[in-house]
């Protein structure tokens, strides 16, 4: 073990024994409150996810809650953070990356709360008792996404409708960050186990949620010769354009069946739910917890939709759960490194910026027994390498 990695350790460490000590007598269910910062409202698919997720795991735990909607990631972050704390909140939860630093700054502040945050990546290195991040193993179920996708691909060209020549499919990406370049790579991923001359173009959009530039994005791709679309970016663009066009689509953070009757396949999506729980029971009970938490397919975290039969080509539902069995069962890797080259090469290395500093600097050695470990150092994604038979039309910058 490295130096470093074993100073990361031991404050890992002491971490974790302050929060025991400072939370061991637990709290009364009347006595916390969660906070709940999002990025944008329920017009959102992502941010309508957690709102969801937040509602259900509070009532069902019986304790009080409120939520802010659209806080930009900015400043207005700590400013509402601030204020929840102000409010009695015993946790705040935010959802965004851009809300990291600010959230950082009010843990800072408010010693006594619980700050949880969603998609960050500096609870494991900055050395706070009361900061934590979570995300999930959601490359699998992207994977698994791509696997019904390349089932509707193989349906249209076992129909004669396109040739193997013209097995591209579209992807819409907000940004070119790690957590898109992982997600739209492992979807890419489950379609070539099924259509192994399949190819993939992406573009950005350089937002989250904008739904002008989301439809902008998806026409692009169809008009470019794209026969199937997916996205990681939150609004129902995509999906509407691809149901005006008749194109098929794969979407993300829950159902878009009522905007895509006719198109819409199946979606993948972080169930929430668990990791919210699992934050409030650890103050009720005054437990520790998790500096760095990733929720899998084994504990709820990561889900499928219902498959839309309707669309989708016959034997999907099916060869998804062939695939889910093996993730689950380790004997499937979504990154083994045998399934993809770079620059026409195998990969036998990577080193990934797991431990975050401003220049991003490549730290950890990620690819091990012939699969590159993600989600596995940290929980948020840190997958970032181009892959052949993907083209990247622009950076959204």
């Amino acid at each position: 073990m490295s130096m470093k990695k074993l100073i990361a350790l031991l404050a890992a460490c002491v971490m974790c024994l302050s929060c025991v000590s400072a939370f061991a007598d637990g709290m009364a269910k009347e006595d916390v409150k969660v906070g709940f910062i999002f990025l944008h409202d329920e017009n959102s698919t992502y941010d309508l996810n957690f709102l969801r997720a937040a509602k259900e795991a509070c009532e069902k735990l019986g304790v009080e809650y409120e939520i802010v909607t659209n806080v930009p990631e900015g400043q207005e972050c700590y400013n509402k953070a601030v204020e929840l704390c102000d409010g009695g909140c015993t946790i705040i939860f935010a959802d965004s990356f851009g809300h990291e630093d600010y959230m950082i700054e009010a843990a800072k502040e408010f010693p006594e709360v619980q700050f949880c945050h969603a998609t960050g990546t500096k609870a494991h290195t900055v050395g706070l008792s009361n900061y934590h991040n979570a995300f999930a193993s959601i490359y699998e179920g992207r994977f698994l996404a791509g696997i019904a996708a390349g089932m509707k691909v193989k349906e249209m060209i076992d129909s004669g409708k396109i040739t193997e020549a013209q097995t591209k499919i579209g992807y819409v990406g907000a940004y070119p960050y790690a957590e898109v370049v992982s997600g739209y790579t492992s979807f890419f991923l489950g379609v070539r186990r099924v259509v192994p001359s399949a190819t993939m173009e992406v573009t950005f959009t350089g937002s989250w949620y904008d739904q002008a530039l989301e439809t902008e994005g998806a026409q692009k791709l169809i008009n470019d010769g794209c026969v199937l679309i997916s996205q990681h970016a939150d609004s129902l663009g995509a999906p509407s354009a691809c149901e005006a066009a008749g194109i098929p689509n794969v979407s993300y953070n829950g159902s878009t069946i009522d905007a895509g009757p006719n198109t819409f396949i199946v979606s993948s999506r972080i169930n929430w739910v668990p990791y919210m729980e699992y934050m409030i029971t650890c103050v009720l009970n005054g437990e520790a917890i998790a500096a760095d938490w990733t929720g899998t397919l084994a504990v709820g975290s990561v889900e499928l939709t219902d498959v839309n039969e309707a669309v989708a080509a016959p034997g999907t539902a099916e060869a998804i759960a062939e695939a889910k069995a093996a993730l689950e069962d380790g004997t499937l890797k979504v990154f083994d490194v045998s399934a993809f080259t770079v620059d026409g090469a195998a990969l036998d290395g990577y080193l990934a910026d797991v431990d975050t500093d401003e220049n991003y600097t490549p730290d950890t050695e990620v690819i091990a027994d012939g699969y590159f470990h993600e989600s596995e150092f940290r929980s948020a994604p840190y997958f970032d390498i181009k892959i052949d038979g993907i083209t990247l039309l622009d950076t959204g910058a």
